[in-house]
């Protein structure tokens, strides 16, 4: 396999390029709920259900520090929720971080649908 190294990215059709760093590093569609699966994802090699609504990413290609940032969102059922990441009394790690889905003031719960995208820089 070959190395590509560019500093801009341009995708055929579009009209303006963007910076590498901006170019997410890893990001997973995500089924809570019964059989736990992983829809779709990019350098997410598994998701570890830990218990009711607190899992665990792992990264196929470690991050090359704590450093990173998470934009996450969930849903699927009609409750108002919401996503902590890192998880109540977590952090982040450069292999994986963890988090918890919760309906807002009631409980930490399980969701149909929880998404993630992952900014920062690969080891």
């Amino acid at each position: 396999m070959s190395t590509l190294q560019v500093t801009n990215i341009k995708a055929t059709g579009e009209t303006a390029s963007r910076a590498v760093s901006g170019v997410a590093a890893a990001w997973v569609n995500y089924k809570g709920t019964s059989t736990n699966t992983i829809r779709d994802s990019l350098n997410i090699s598994s998701v570890t259900d830990n218990t009711t609504g607190d899992y665990t990413n792992n990264f196929t290609n470690s991050m090359s520090s704590a450093d990173y940032i998470v934009t996450c969102a969930q849903g699927g059922d009609g409750n108002a929720n919401e996503v902590r990441v890192p998880k109540i009394g977590g952090s982040l790690a450069s292999s994986n971080y963890s988090y918890n889905t919760l309906q807002v003031t009631v409980a930490i719960r399980d969701v149909v649908y929880i998404f993630h995208t992952i900014h920062g820089d690969l080891a």
